[in-house]
């Protein structure tokens, strides 16, 4: 898919940053961003599984975590680099998130059938860039791969 204009594209751009960082501090490459009304980045996120021992410190918890209190969730959107998982979908439902950018989800296929059952609106962005993360954690981290995703 080609992303031209896509409002969300910057916001990707966001989401992969974290990716990236989480990868370069020897983390599963996923990040998360949320956004408000206004196209403004109010929490950024990555996954910090390995670099705190936090089973559940997934990109999207981690980014939900880093906005703090908030009364918005009902207006903001959900950026992140892969489908979400059960738990990241489930937390995304409970908080009345209403959009989510899923940024791939050929290397795995998350929860999003939760989120759609919610009335949550998905855009799939197909990402090159996110599947391409993915992937290279699959190819040099296979086991760090098959822990995160429960295998």
């Amino acid at each position: 898919m080609t992303h031209g204009s896509a409002p969300w594209r910057p916001w990707l751009d966001a989401a992969i940053e974290q990716a990236e960082k989480s990868w370069a501090e020897g983390g599963i490459p996923i990040g998360a961003v949320l956004v408000d009304q206004d196209g403004t980045i109010v929490a950024r996120g990555h996954n910090e599984r390995v670099q705190s021992g936090d089973p559940t410190a997934h990109g999207e918890m981690s980014c939900i975590r880093n906005a703090g209190r908030r009364r918005d969730w009902h207006m903001l959107t959900m950026v992140t680099t892969l489908s979400p998982c059960p738990m990241c979908s489930g937390t995304t439902i409970l908080y009345r998130i209403p959009r989510v950018v899923v940024g791939e989800s050929r290397t795995f296929q998350g929860a999003e059938h939760w989120l759609r059952e919610a009335g949550i609106e998905i855009t799939q962005a197909d990402c090159d860039r996110c599947v391409a993360l993915m992937e290279r954690l699959q190819q040099e981290k296979p086991d760090l791969w098959a822990e995160d995703i429960g295998d």
